[in-house]
């Protein structure tokens, strides 16, 4: 006979535009709403100083908080696009190069614009892939107002202890769940050039013990016929952790364009590569020396894999 689910004590509550689930000295506040109004885009792009993805969700968040300890962590899409490169794209930032670019920053700013014939040009006064190493910031009250607590801090993860780490395979497992969300941050198609999205899932806690919080950002960028590239921002947390722990993994891969698209199940079948999921699957089954390292020699900065950790409470005497 199977034991019974134990279901951690809860409170779940919504509005029109959000959720939220109380649960362990735990807040969690999923905001979806709609596509930013036309006042509201003109707004951010004052404050970002380049133009907005084509479908950008303003509004949009996921805060994650610790009452006892005030420690808060936020994903929204003002936040996210500051990490946007601004000025000549320099080593690192893995500027993509590909026909029409110039043209394209052109049209955002004077949709009038006639495209000239193809050429092989990169940006120039913003990254106009959108690409990010977005990992999340901390907030005390809004999503625009940054300020992690000092006495809290994230520290590199120590590689030998198995705490430090999040279990994924854990994860996987069919389990039921309390609560989900799923809030879109913004999306590009890059003037037909390929997509450009970030989107913040909570895919679930679990209501078997030890439950826990998990939280996924995934940026994913595809630019036709050069390159497939992901960023994921992984949180997550076990009630159970003593000390009270919180992990955050950073990771980022690349590949060519060609080397994903060899990997289609069916060849005459395109349609996975929209798929944020399966360009994740490939990438991340890729030797590291291929998608972390040599990539697609664009040198990019975030390609790599970082553990951190912060504690939010010692053990009690």
């Amino acid at each position: 006979m199977s034991s019974a689910i134990a279901v951690p004590q809860h409170k779940l509550s919504e509005t029109p535009n959000s959720r939220t689930i109380e649960i362990n000295d735990w807040v969690i506040i999923a905001s979806t709403n709609p596509i930013s109004s036309a006042s509201e885009c003109d707004a951010l792009q004052a404050s970002l100083g380049f133009p907005l993805p084509e479908m950008t969700f303003g509004s949009n968040y996921l805060s994650l908080e610790h009452q006892p300890s005030g420690w808060k962590m936020m994903f929204d899409t003002h936040n996210a696009l500051k990490c946007v490169k601004k000025g000549e794209l320099g080593e690192g930032d893995g500027g993509v190069k590909v026909g029409y670019a110039d043209a394209w920053l052109k049209s955002r700013t004077d949709p009038g614009t006639s495209l000239p014939l193809p050429v092989t040009v990169a940006a120039k006064h913003y990254d106009w892939t959108y690409t990010m190493t977005y990992p999340g910031h901390h907030s005390d009250s809004a999503p625009d107002i940054q300020s992690p607590s000092p006495s809290i801090q994230w520290t590199d993860a120590n590689e030998d202890n198995p705490s430090h780490s999040i279990p994924l395979s854990e994860l996987t497992r069919p389990d039921p769940i309390l609560f989900y969300a799923e809030i879109p941050l913004f999306e590009d198609e890059l003037h037909d050039n390929g997509s450009s999205n970030l989107l913040v899932r909570i895919p679930g806690l679990k209501r078997v013990m030890p439950t826990c919080i998990f939280i996924l950002s995934r940026f994913t960028l595809r630019v036709d016929n050069v390159l497939f590239r992901t960023h994921d921002t992984r949180i997550y947390h076990s009630f159970t952790s003593r000390p009270l722990l919180v992990v955050r993994q950073l990771s980022g891969w690349e590949a060519p364009y060609d080397g994903v698209k060899r990997r289609l199940p069916s060849r005459n079948d395109l349609t996975p590569l929209t798929d944020a999921n399966f360009i994740a699957k490939v990438l991340t089954e890729l030797p590291v020396t291929e998608s972390q390292q040599t990539g697609a020699r664009t040198g990019w900065r975030g390609l790599r894999t970082k553990v951190e950790t912060v504690v939010l409470a010692k053990d009690e005497p």
